[in-house]
């Protein structure tokens, strides 16, 4: 008797998961767990959370990236980037998916977290974009000599096709953590948040917001 075919199973959407403030290691070991026993059927999930003040450096990163030790915790981790920092008033959003179930190479998903982004600010009326070269979004902040800060930051670990790790969004968080480093490796990027960019959102709001755009990059075709 001949086998059947394999029909290809179509990607439900992500089981959404709002983590509340959640400890940056246990969080980081439940993505690994996750995409460990992953099946074939086994549904994406997006998680979204807020971190305690810690910095997370990718599994290239340089060490010399971290310019002071100000007392906050410091986790090597297995992304790929350089250093950033998580702290309370940040959305963290970590979306496990199947890629090859989706039909997604990388390149192609990273510019779609960067268009979740880039699509909520514009809802707001302010304008963001990508910079060549320093995956994350940013925010223009007038004068020709300004440099644009950032207001996203993005980085990913692939393992047997499937995605974790993801983006964090600036809200409404102390900045000053990020003087210590430079941050996603570049010296003296300076960053921002929406709240000083006017658009009123609370962490609670933005991760909603935020949910609703990263489906939504999900459903295009």
């Amino acid at each position: 008797m001949s086998r059947p075919a394999s029909v290809a199973m179509p990607a439900a959407p992500p089981l959404i998961r709002f983590l509340g403030q959640v400890d940056y290691l246990p969080t980081w070991r439940a993505m690994i767990d996750f995409t460990a026993a992953r099946a074939a059927a086994t549904r994406d999930e997006l998680w979204l959370c807020e971190h305690p003040p810690v910095y997370t450096l990718g599994q290239a990163g340089k060490p010399e990236h971290l310019l002071v030790d100000n007392g906050i915790p410091l986790v090597k981790v297995d992304r790929g980037g350089q250093v950033t920092y998580h702290g309370p008033g940040q959305v963290v959003a970590y979306p496990l998916l199947d890629l090859n179930r989706r039909g997604l190479k990388v390149r192609q998903w990273v510019g779609r977290l960067e268009q979740a982004v880039i699509d909520l600010l514009a809802e707001h009326g302010v304008a963001a974009r990508r910079l060549a070269g320093a995956p994350g979004v940013y925010v223009d902040r007038g004068g020709e000599t300004a440099r644009p800060a950032k207001i996203a930051a993005l980085g990913l670990r692939i393992r047997r096709g499937c995605s974790y790790h993801g983006l964090s969004l600036n809200v409404g968080m102390e900045l000053a953590p990020f003087s210590a480093i430079n941050p996603c490796g570049h010296v003296g990027m300076p960053v921002t948040q929406t709240r000083d960019l006017g658009i009123e959102l609370t962490p609670a709001a933005a991760s909603e917001a935020l949910a609703r755009h990263l489906i939504r990059q999900l459903e295009s075709p």
